[in-house]
């Protein structure tokens, strides 16, 4: 079977350093840090402080106050990043068939905060359930491309991936698939997370999983820094219009990249800790080079998972190394995390978006804050660290590794006729 040639033909982002994709590659390319100290709630007893929020986002500018409240933060973000990429792309949807476009939508949480209030409300109350009538429907994780669904009149295939920070990039691999397989036309696809409340930034202070530089919010993402101390959590959203190449030049689209590959694995070791050697990662990023029909001297640029965490970042220098061998030492790697923090079931979709820019504007995004070099890494390979970098990018290569195990890992390359 021949399969059929897949484009991303429009983008959208809303993040913690750009709430449109100029906006957010501008950030990226000049090393824009998104942390500060959190605004949404009261921060005084919590061991973390700051976070990657999304800054002067008025959802109920954007959808109306009625709507608004009817609709989870990880879903207006959703919506918002779609719109862009919706007009990004040139979609009339009346002149198309709609029954041959879907939504695949990747979150991690879903609705934490709308779980949060209803059930603190409950708690303050006598026992006496009152729930709001909305509180399941804007808490489920596959909502949001639900209302995508209806917003656009979309009847193609329709759901959410669940696999914590590896979501979004399943949700691509699974649209890649249904669209090469020739199941679909196109698909509105990728991830948002909104877990910037008091049960996010708690319980994962309670896994002591997240920095707590409050003295230096700023800097306190720092992948494969020596000093790094945890991930800075993350929000917002990152839509890709994926299309069959022939739907898309029939339409007169323009074409950013195409996607030519995905692979998954599993590490099947630990609840939340990566594999000491990076099995799992390595076994991902070669399984979508096989997927891909390519080898590692093909690759120019790997946006890695790079947390800033001290376990899960020497295990994916480990995993990268065994996939690319000598080829190591004429890649560029940068983790975009060191400027979003981590957007946990959106990070994949955010950090494919800084991928496929990379490789439209032949310029490498930077690992910013780095200050100490970690001797367990090779000082050989290059990092990107603190400044952009500018290089021919053909192919490129973004990572999302996940809680239970779940690693994911899609390709993009420079689009060719």
């Amino acid at each position: 079977m021949e399969f059929k040639r897949v484009v991303v033909t429009g983008l959208g982002a809303l993040t913690p350093i750009g709430n449109t994709v100029p906006e957010y590659w501008d950030s990226l390319i000049n090393g824009v840090s998104g942390a500060a100290f959190i605004k949404s709630f009261d921060v005084e007893k919590f061991k973390t402080k700051f976070a990657c929020e999304v800054k002067n986002f008025d959802a109920e500018g954007f959808l109306g106050r009625k709507e608004a409240r009817k609709l989870d933060p990880f879903v207006q973000y959703a919506l918002f990043s779609t719109e862009e990429a919706v007009k990004d792309a040139g979609l009339d949807f009346e002149k198309l068939d709609t029954s041959r476009i879907g939504v695949i939508w990747g979150s991690g949480i879903g609705g934490l905060k709308t779980f949060l209030d209803e059930v603190v409300n409950f708690a303050k109350g006598d026992g006496t359930p009152k729930f709001n009538p909305f509180f399941i429907p804007k808490m489920i994780a596959d909502i949001a491309p639900g209302h995508i669904s209806i917003k656009y009149g979309l009847r193609g295939p329709n759901f959410t991936t669940v696999s914590a920070c590896a979501s979004s990039n399943n949700s691509l691999i699974d649209a890649f698939n249904y669209l090469r397989l020739g199941k679909a036309n196109m698909f509105i696809t990728g991830g948002s997370e909104a877990i910037i409340n008091e049960a996010g930034i708690g319980g994962f202070n309670a896994m002591h999983a997240l920095s707590t530089r409050n003295d230096d919010p700023a800097t306190a993402s720092r992948p494969f820094d020596l000093d790094r101390d945890g991930f800075v959590a993350g929000e917002g959203a990152g839509t890709i219009i994926l299309e069959e190449l022939e739907h898309a030049l029939k339409r007169g689209a323009k074409i950013y990249a195409e996607m030519v590959g995905g692979g998954m694995s599993a590490d099947a070791y630990h609840m939340t800790a990566p594999h000491p050697e990076g099995l799992g990662a390595s076994l991902v990023m070669k399984a979508a080079l096989e997927d891909a029909g390519l080898v590692p001297a093909d690759i120019d640029y790997v946006n890695v998972h790079g947390t800033s965490t001290p376990i899960g970042d020497p295990q994916e220098v480990k995993a990268i190394t065994d996939a690319f061998g000598d080829h190591i030492y004429n890649i560029n790697i940068s983790s975009t995390k060191s400027m979003t923090g981590h957007l946990l079931g959106a990070a994949g979709a955010v950090e494919a978006i800084a991928s496929i820019l990379a490789l439209k504007h032949d310029i490498i995004p930077p690992t910013i804050n780095h200050f100490t070099d970690d001797p367990a890494f090779d000082p050989k390979i290059n990092f990107t660290f603190n400044k952009a970098q500018k290089r021919v990018v053909n192919i490129a290569q973004s990572n999302g590794f996940g809680f239970g195990g779940h690693n994911a890992s899609v390709i993009f390359k420079k689009y060719q006729q």
